[in-house]
């Protein structure tokens, strides 16, 4: 077959569904767009059915499993999970066939399934989302266990050997690629997580949202464990009874595992009144609530995951024109440049300061927006991403199978 034949895209994701999954959305509709013939298989969307075509990306998906707590939760997710994408790739293979498999991460399992499709000449492509072992060190920093270190470590190795390709999400990503994979520079394609300016912008705020007379903050996102979302709080604890700001109201938009917890750290630290927990929103409802916040805060704190890690909120704030506060990581100041201020690491206390300093200087705020969008605009957003993965996905086509898989895990 030649390069020119090889346009079937199988896109493979766990870890949210289709309309859920921003960057999985992006890539499909991107490759569509490009004329590839694109079927994605994940977890299915509550109300949807396990066969549907959305914008020309045809979807087939699998009943979702219960999110897995501990190490015998996460095998059952992760193994079911597994088994359920087996099933619909042959499917997918027998209705339309694909060329080209490109599985997301977590888990860093995907390349158990590509290895036998690889054996008759189809392509894999790993991108690489999250790196598991830092976001297991950070999830269990009181007591890791070696061995699922080493094991989370060996998985992330045997997709990075395994696949025709590696896209990464930052420059972090490509260099642990190249260092923990044994990876040339050509392997690995940097496509970072930018918004799409054609659909993220300023509209009118949701109602929600509106707190007249108060300067409102914003945090739209994933809740977990590693999000930050306590540190923000503590810092609006801070702020609210040692600063004696009670000008003030943060929307927090967003859904996760550690949702419950967060709303009961409010009511602890008696902040309840000054929060609101939306719960999640549809990707098309983020731009109102974000269009109501004066400040953005990308609390994440600092640890070997969070440092290596672009966050996609970071850029949506940008693109809105959102002055930001962060703790300051490496990332971080890569994405906003002088669009933020930043806090010592992990402090709540700078990090309140930092807030405050920002709630009393409207120009200054209406600067640092301006300066946001224009990096965006520039060079962040989705448009020149997409140019990435479209380069990617020619080099994996016009390359002939490497066929190396063998000799490669003998070498491990």
């Amino acid at each position: 077959m030649s390069a020119t034949d090889m346009r079937r895209v199988l896109m493979l994701v766990e870890n949210n569904s289709y309309p859920r999954d921003t960057r999985i959305r992006q890539e499909a509709q991107a490759l569509t767009a490009a004329g590839y013939r694109v079927a994605v298989v994940g977890p299915r969307a509550p109300g949807h059915p396990w066969r549907e075509e959305v914008d020309g990306v045809a979807l087939y998906s699998y009943p979702a499993p219960r999110s897995g707590d501990g190490l015998l939760g996460y095998a059952w997710e992760y193994g079911y999970s597994l088994l359920a994408a087996a099933v619909l790739s042959l499917v997918v293979l027998a209705r339309r066939g694909f060329d080209v498999i490109l599985a997301a991460n977590p888990p860093d399992l995907f390349w158990l399934l590509a290895l036998p499709y690889k054996l008759f000449g189809k392509r894999f492509v790993y991108d690489h989302h999250d790196l598991a072992p830092e976001m297991y060190g950070a999830r269990f920093e009181a007591a890791p266990r070696p061995l699922v270190l080493r094991t989370l470590l060996l998985l992330e190795r045997l997709s990075y050997r395994v696949a025709d390709h590696v896209i990464a999400t930052n420059r972090s990503y490509k260099a642990l690629a190249l260092e923990r994979g044994d990876l040339r520079d050509d392997q690995v394609t940097i496509v970072r997580n930018g918004p799409d300016l054609g659909i993220l912008r300023t509209v009118a705020p949701h109602p929600e949202a509106l707190h007249p007379n108060k300067t409102v903050l914003g945090y739209v996102g994933s809740i977990g464990y590693h999000d930050g979302v306590d540190y923000m709080l503590r810092a609006i604890d801070v702020l609210v009874h040692d600063l004696g700001r009670s000008d003030l109201h943060c929307l927090v938009v967003g859904a996760g595992d550690a949702l419950g917890e967060m709303r009961a750290l409010a009511a602890s630290l008696e902040i309840s009144s000054f929060v609101t927990f939306t719960g999640w929103v549809s990707h098309d409802e983020v731009a109102g609530y974000l269009s109501a916040a004066d400040i953005c805060v990308a609390p994440e704190p600092s640890n070997p995951y969070n440092d290596r890690c672009t966050v996609i909120k970071m850029m949506e704030y940008m693109a809105l024109g959102k002055p930001i506060v962060a703790f300051d990581l490496p990332e971080h100041r890569y994405t906003a440049q002088d669009a933020a201020l930043y806090a010592p690491a992990n402090s709540t206390e700078e990090m309140a300061k930092r807030i405050a300093e920002l709630m009393d200087d409207p120009q200054r705020r209406a600067e640092m927006g301006a300066r946001a969008v224009a990096r965006v605009r520039d060079e962040l957003a989705w448009e020149h991403q997409k140019a990435d993965l479209l380069r990617a996905m020619e080099i994996v086509t016009q390359q002939e199978p490497h066929g190396q898989e063998g000799e490669r895990l003998a070498r491990e």
